[in-house]
């Protein structure tokens, strides 16, 4: 008797055909064998952990994004909604000891409870590394680089990666003097490049003339070397200064590198702006209504964990990136072969003696006789190997 069970998946979770989980398997090993390369090893974490290591501070650790669960003892526990708090506590207690700068790298589901949309699920694959201990400009020219690296390594040939530094905003805002509820919503409708929102701040808090001015400019300096140069002339006797000094140096190294083509300057990159402390990051791609890389400085987190140190990193999301090189299909050689024949041991023998040499050998007991295995491998484009009876 039939078990009456559903046949769909939750709304934000999705099943990978063969197609779809080899290409990303493909790029997940990409991506990871790049970061070995820069020196990050790979850690893992439990998909589980206390809710309350999400709700230290991690940009994802939002409650209404969380899944929550009460184990048998009472205790509050989340599936993790990103890596890096995780890295975070596992620097502060397994890795205290280990000699800084941590170099780590991971590859992970993760899930956040957010109203599914295209290149948006509640469950999803994200590659990324950090680097903790390490503060100033080396450390954000040393993550920057890479993440640019991991673009290309992951297959994108035509994106940008937009530089701010969010140090800036919270200076220019600090000099305005403004109520707290103000800069609150100024924050809000930077974060969501929201101008109507920002239109509405700066009538009702009557922002008018160089305070109106330096908003607009926050709101809208996008470019290379003359955003960044429009940039000092507006902001370079500012509280945030000394900000802006630090991301011209992260960009005079990165175009002295060749890396600015893939580059430029957006101050309206926020990303979670109470969370992140300086440069922060974000990487798009044709066609993408989402970013598909982001990251930055957050050099607050560990301390929250009781081992106050810098840090910075960033992640792709993988079936983002996917998406925007438009292809699913693993870049493998094609071929193989199907091994047939009316003797099963020696089927097994034979397919074990070619897999030897790392070929992909299908085993096919089924077929009456050549003629019929060698159609069966035509038609999976397999080379036929035809076994006689060992007997």
């Amino acid at each position: 008797m039939a078990i009456n069970l559903p046949l769909q998946v939750p709304a934000g979770v999705r099943d990978f055909l063969p197609p779809q989980a080899a290409a990303l398997r493909q790029l997940e090993q990409r991506l990871l064998a790049c970061f070995r390369s820069w020196g990050y090893q790979e850690v893992m974490t439990p998909t589980l952990e206390f809710a309350a290591t999400f709700q230290a501070g991690s940009p994802a650790g939002d409650e209404d994004t969380l899944y929550k669960f009460i184990d048998r003892q009472g205790r509050v526990l989340a599936l993790r909604p990103e890596m890096t708090a995780p890295i975070a506590r596992l620097a502060a207690t397994s890795l205290r000891r280990r000699e800084l700068p941590l170099r780590l790298g991971y590859s992970a589901r993760v899930f956040r409870y957010e109203e599914p949309q295209a290149g948006r699920q509640r469950e999803f694959h994200q590659a990324g590394v950090e680097l903790i201990g390490a503060g100033g400009v080396a450390g954000d020219v040393e993550i920057i680089a890479l993440a640019v690296e991991s673009l290309v390594q992951a297959g994108l040939e035509d994106f940008r990666l937009g530089l701010g530094q969010v140090a800036v905003t919270k200076g220019v805002l600090q000099d305005l003097g403004l109520a707290p509820e103000a800069v609150a919503r100024i924050k809000t409708a930077l974060t969501s490049k929201d101008l109507v929102a920002l239109e509405r701040v700066y009538d009702e808090y009557h922002l008018t003339g160089k305070r109106r001015r330096q908003l607009e400019l926050l709101a809208a300096i996008n470019g290379g070397n003359e955003a960044l140069a429009e940039a000092r002339a507006c902001f370079g006797h500012t509280a945030a200064a000394a900000s802006l000094a630090e991301l011209s140096r992260v960009w005079a190294a990165l175009r002295a590198a060749g890396l600015e083509k893939w580059l430029f300057i957006d101050l309206g990159i926020l990303r979670d702006f109470d969370y992140y402390t300086g440069i922060v990051f974000e990487g798009y791609a044709p066609g993408m209504g989402v970013p598909v890389c982001g990251g930055g400085r957050y050099d607050g987190l560990l301390a929250r964990f009781g081992y106050p140190c810098p840090a910075t990193g960033f992640a792709l999301g993988l079936e983002r990136v996917l998406l925007a090189r438009g292809d699913t299909a693993p870049a493998v050689p094609a071929g193989g072969y199907l091994v047939a024949g009316p003797d099963l041991a020696a089927l097994l023998q034979r397919a074990r003696e070619l897999r030897r040499d790392g070929a992909t050998v299908i085993l096919d007991g089924e077929s009456q006789g050549r003629a019929e295995a060698a159609a069966r491998a035509a038609a999976r484009g397999l080379t036929m190997v035809w076994v006689e009876d060992q007997g």
